[in-house]
């Protein structure tokens, strides 16, 4: 993916938008039926709280990039997606999900990386959230995006997701990119460094938290009615737009993330696939006194419209 980050920065700032241009109050909220709303509330929120999630990553990697660029990139990426969260939500209040200042729970998965989120993120390379947040865009986020709006009639709602797909779309230029970016360099020096970090206690800890939580999206979007096809197409994206160049190929983490997504996508393989939904049913009875206090960032999470 071969971009000019300056261009791309300038693209980014032109294309800035506000809950506020968007008409919460228009026709349309009637066409959720009762049939859609239970399972589109859950649905939602996780949608929401995944958003979030990219918004602390992106916070990350801003503080991470040397190349100033890139640095103020990820700053507006990191505000992009918390506006995203905040029109997912503003769209649950339109519908009748949420009181008025009620900010909906995450499930247990999410809720485990958002702790781990807020206490490792800033200590991982940048070539590790560098490598990981573009598979989420691609697997979770783009998936369940456009299974959505192909579930919901709410004009309001295809207004607001066509601004989080076109801000998502640059992302995802700039994910890539960077990913072979960071496949540049002599191969044991890559690979050196990619051995001294994968065996970094904490972020054995954050692998143990990735792998269920997406166990656990592939069965609340299959609970919705999301074809599992559908998914791990997207998910395959990620292989076959990161390895379409040599460097991207050559980043360590890329083959990593990539081979993963083919475990996750062959229901076949039971040596990955029973172990791993096993550890989603024992996060069930994680004792919610170890979790730690909710961050503050997540406090930053409003439905209310801002320029």
């Amino acid at each position: 993916m071969d971009i000019d980050l300056v261009k791309m920065l300038a693209n980014v700032k032109a294309s800035q938008w506000a809950l506020a241009d968007i008409d919460w109050e228009a026709p349309g909220a009637e066409l959720i039926t009762d049939e859609q709303w239970p399972k589109l509330k859950a649905f939602m929120s996780d949608l929401m709280w995944i958003e979030h999630v990219g918004a602390r990553g992106f916070a990350a990697m801003a503080r991470k990039a040397e190349d100033p660029v890139l640095k103020e990139m990820y700053t507006y990426f990191h505000a992009e997606e918390q506006r995203h969260a905040n029109a997912e939500m503003a769209l649950m209040r339109r519908w009748g999900m949420l009181e008025e200042d009620e900010i909906p729970l995450p499930n247990i998965n999410l809720r485990l990386v958002i702790d781990w989120l807020d206490t490792q993120s800033d200590r991982m390379p940048l070539e590790v959230l560098g490598s990981v947040i573009p598979m989420l865009e691609v697997a979770l986020d783009g998936a369940l995006c456009t299974f959505l709006l192909e579930q919901v009639d709410d004009p309001v709602c295809h207004d607001a997701f066509k601004r989080i797909n076109d801000d998502e779309s640059r992302h995802l230029g700039v994910g890539f990119h960077v990913l072979e970016m960071q496949g540049h360099g002599k191969a044991y020096r890559l690979g050196l460094n990619f051995l001294g970090t994968v065996l970094n206690p904490r972020l054995i800890v954050g692998i143990a938290t990735y792998l269920p939580l997406l166990s656990r999206m592939r069965d609340n979007v299959a609970a919705m009615g999301l074809p599992e096809e559908k998914l791990y197409k997207a998910m395959n994206k990620y292989e076959r737009i990161g390895g379409r160049t040599e460097a991207g190929r050559r980043n360590p983490w890329f083959q990593l993330i990539s081979r993963h997504g083919r475990l996750v996508v062959d229901r076949g393989n039971k040596l990955y696939h029973v172990p791993v939904d096993a550890m989603v049913r024992l996060t069930d009875f994680y004792p919610r006194a170890l979790l730690r206090p909710v961050p503050s960032w997540v406090k930053e999470l409003t439905y209310k419209t801002a320029a």
